[in-house]
């Protein structure tokens, strides 16, 4: 199931899903905005590793899948690397890719990627990996 914009501020004021600095402009009927972290410049034909600015702490029962916003998919910005398992807690580092015709710059703030919250039922793991309370952009380690 997927959550509505009412659920998943429900779920924030309950306190078992974190979305730090929250912002209201960024709730969407059926998922929240992840903004830049700062100014960031997409060359074409690459992939550029761009912080979000919140920082984001997901239980034991909720996932998330990352989708690129439309209006920068139309403009041919991809995105990879689009999951996020249950008991993450970090900023996201978005793994943008520029397939589109020139540049495209993402101002700090901008609103650029769909985090869209999913239930997972009967979970019995939480994520541990490397990038647990990942701070910035953060490389392949």
């Amino acid at each position: 199931m997927i959550l509505s914009s009412s659920e998943i501020d429900r779920r924030l004021r309950a306190g078992d899903l974190i979305i730090k600095p929250y912002h209201d402009a960024s709730r969407q009927p059926a998922s929240y905005d992840l903004r830049a972290a700062k100014t960031t410049t997409l060359p074409r034909g690459a992939c550029t590793l761009v912080p979000s600015i919140e920082w984001v702490e997901l239980p034991a029962d909720l996932a998330a899948t990352l989708r690129c916003r439309s209006s920068l998919a139309r403009r041919g910005i991809l995105i990879g690397g689009g999951f996020i398992d249950p008991g993450f807690r970090g900023q996201l580092t978005l793994c943008l890719t520029n397939m589109g015709p020139e540049p495209v710059t993402l101002a700090e703030r901008d609103r650029v990627v769909q985090m869209i919250i999913q239930e997972v039922r009967n979970g019995d793991r939480l994520y541990q990996g490397r990038y647990q309370d990942s701070e910035g952009a953060v490389e392949t380690r």
